[in-house]
């Protein structure tokens, strides 16, 4: 994680060029799209941008570190039963309303 935080910081994700992922091609934003932008700029101290780029990852970022954690500390990593299906109804959601064609949800799209 350590080395995938210092590439993202060493690197700039953000300047026009780069790789285009799949879904890009199709013109779509898929849930995760922004998220190298996302961490980049959170790694930078710009939040506001982070938010930008990626709202739910920024979101659902802390419970990710606190898997990571349990996972290296040799613990299981134990989820509530209504857990997973929260989290890929709220990512459904997400890919859908930052793919709508008008305002206030065009504004998500990046």
């Amino acid at each position: 994680m350590a080395a995938g935080c210092a590439y993202v910081l060493a690197t700039d994700p953000t300047t026009p060029g780069g790789l285009v992922c799949p879904s890009k091609w199709l013109g779509l934003c898929c849930p995760g799209c922004g998220g190298l932008r996302m961490a980049y700029s959170l790694l930078h101290g710009r939040v506001l941008d982070a938010v930008h780029y990626n709202a739910v990852t920024l979101l659902v970022l802390p419970l990710f570190a606190w898997a990571a954690v349990q996972w290296a500390r040799g613990r299981p990593v134990t989820w509530p039963r209504w857990g997973l299906p929260v989290l890929m109804s709220v990512l459904a959601a997400w890919f859908v309303a930052r793919n709508l064609p008008f305002e206030p949800f065009s504004r998500w799209y990046v």
